[in-house]
């Protein structure tokens, strides 16, 4: 079979490619340590898997309807309506319910963008972004932001980045795999900017939104003047450690826009999983389990003291999320230092390569503490073993 020029030129995500890599030496019995992945290390909470078992029980195992059960979107109104800083009062019928906010965000992206359209990225992003826009067919306009600037988009590089193309900007905070937060200034300056050009969309990517250590993070939907063209994605699997579970959403007020993103949905999954969306329902409607964001505060604080320790590693205190992303061109590019850590440490990190930023490598804080230890301990000596520095 001959495949479509589309899916012959679409890249395997680096993240799971490291991860599968990893898992291949471990079934060899080498002692690898991953910190490539973004997936919490702790079981979901039980009364969230006890709401999973009870749909199964009261035989939830129909289809449900395409944009998501309508008890589920009420509670995920209620959940965003109820964010510090909200000023839109989104309603049930602003939100589809997909399967994790990857599939939200690629929905998105592949109901707005047509050939040639311009995507806006900021870099370092997520590595699924501009493949998504690739197959959507649009052009992926890289930003390069600053590790002065706290890896954040300045108002004069977006402006900078506009064209009569342009279609859509993504942001992404806290980001991944910067781990930086846009200051309530920062999206002041930004908003300010995209006034001048009402025909741009917005998607905001706050799927880590709740995982934040010192100052909060600030919604998109704190602009009322942005309703009709913002995109909001988020979902239950970092926040409530159900990555499993494969449930997300997108909130917009942009009716048509809605419309047309379920018809794309239905031709897709017809709906995300029914247990699923119950197990959901039920970790935005409880009390929210504290320990989750508390166990990533302490892991955050470790792993900073270990880097310090490491000479040469020169990195920003990561402001939510769970990762650390040093710059190691002291050393190397990030795809050397990635390549080297994993043969002669044993330890899987993602080189920086994959989020659009050489210089850099990323390391989750999403495993336990004795790992963490662990893998720093092995890292400092891998690199004082060579005498980079």
């Amino acid at each position: 079979m001959t495949l479509s020029t589309r899916i012959a030129g679409l890249a395997e995500a680096p993240t799971l490619r490291m991860a599968a890599q990893c898992r291949a030496m471990q079934a060899q019995g080498i002692d690898v340590i991953s910190m490539a992945l973004g997936e919490p290390d702790m079981d979901t909470p039980e009364p969230i898997r006890r709401a999973a078992q009870a749909a199964i029980d009261h035989h939830m195992s129909h289809y449900g309807p395409v944009p998501g059960l309508g008890s589920l979107r009420a509670a995920i109104v209620a959940h965003q309506n109820s964010r510090e800083g909200n000023r839109i009062t989104y309603a049930a019928e602003d939100v589809i319910v997909s399967v994790g906010a990857k599939q939200a965000i690629c929905n998105a992206i592949e109901t707005l963008i047509g050939p040639d359209d311009e995507v806006i990225i900021p870099t370092p992003s997520w590595v699924s972004y501009g493949e998504m826009v690739r197959l959507a067919e649009g052009m992926v306009v890289n930003v390069p932001t600053r590790r002065e600037d706290d890896y954040c988009l300045t108002p004069e590089q977006l402006r900078d980045a506009i064209t009569s193309r342009t279609k859509l900007v993504l942001l992404c905070s806290p980001n991944n795999p910067t781990g930086s937060i846009y200051s309530k200034t920062n999206l002041d300056e930004l908003v300010a900017v995209l006034r001048e050009y009402p025909q741009i969309a917005v998607l905001s990517d706050e799927i880590y939104s709740a995982l934040t250590y010192g100052q909060p993070a600030v919604t998109l939907a704190a602009y009322p003047e942005m309703a009709d063209r913002l995109i909001i994605v988020n979902g239950v699997s970092k926040a409530y450690a159900m990555t499993g579970y494969r449930i997300g959403w997108l909130l917009t007020k942009d009716k048509a826009f809605v419309a047309a993103c379920t018809r794309l949905q239905s031709q897709q999954i017809t709906c995300a999983s029914v247990p699923a969306q119950a197990a959901a329902e039920a970790a935005l409607t409880l009390p929210m389990d504290e320990s989750i964001v508390a166990t990533f505060a302490k892991r955050r604080e470790l792993i900073i003291r270990l880097a310090q320790e490491i000479p040469g590693f020169r990195f920003s205190a990561p402001q939510g999320a769970f990762y650390l992303f040093p710059d190691v061109t002291t050393y190397g590019t990030a795809d050397e230092v990635t390549e080297y850590l994993l043969r002669e440490a044993h330890v899987a990190v993602v080189s920086g390569t994959a989020f659009g930023c050489p210089d850099c490598i990323r390391l989750s804080y999403a495993i336990a503490e004795e790992q963490i230890i662990e893998a720093m301990r092995r890292i400092k000596v891998a690199i004082e073993k060579y005498n980079f520095c």
